[in-house]
């Protein structure tokens, strides 16, 4: 591919960066975390431009770097800190979207709803990397598997297998959980 000049690469940037950025936040559950790892995604678009092939589309290069670099910034993680790990992953509240007070029933449904949602993160994070991508791309970026197939580099029956199983764990990781709240 060509060089970009500024604003053709501006108007990339501006066309992808809130996908890439929410992207990495559903890896690293961290805005600051995300918003970094994302202009890491942009500056290595713009060094490896001339080497992309036009094989296919931009945005599922782009992607690929993005599933990539989130993955790497969570590996280090690791390796740094399992404490900080650990609050990345479930987070400290902070990130969490503030609960809406309102009266009677609707206190307990929101109650309910934002630890189900507590609860689905926990599972979505626990996952293997290559069924949490593909079911974050598919479920929460609207990929189809093609492209998905593209981003991860494998064939789409693999997609296909990765999404299933992604669902068959979330559903054992689902029913342990809530089993056990229940007894």
């Amino acid at each position: 591919m060509q060089k970009l000049d500024k604003s053709d690469f501006k108007n990339l940037v501006e066309k992808h960066q809130e996908n890439v950025r929410n992207l990495c936040f559903k890896y690293l559950r961290s805005r600051e975390d995300a918003d970094d790892v994302a202009q890491d995604v942009f500056i290595q678009v713009y060094e490896s431009l001339t080497s992309f092939r036009s094989e296919a589309e931009i945005s599922t290069w782009i992607f690929r770097i993005a599933v990539n670099k989130s993955i790497d910034a969570l590996r280090k993680k690791k390796r740094k800190k399992r404490y900080a790990q650990l609050i990345s992953i479930f987070g400290t509240g902070e990130d969490d979207p503030p609960l809406e007070i309102s009266s009677g029933e609707n206190v307990q449904e929101n109650f309910e709803q934002s630890e189900r949602v507590k609860h689905l993160n926990k599972a979505i994070e626990s996952l293997p990397d290559n069924q949490k991508t593909a079911l974050i791309l598919s479920k929460y970026h609207g990929f189809s598997n093609k492209e998905i197939a593209e981003i991860l580099n494998t064939s789409i029956s693999a997609v296909e297998s990765l999404i299933h199983r992604s669902k068959k764990n979330l559903h054992k990781k689902l029913y342990d959980i809530y089993d056990g709240i229940f007894k």
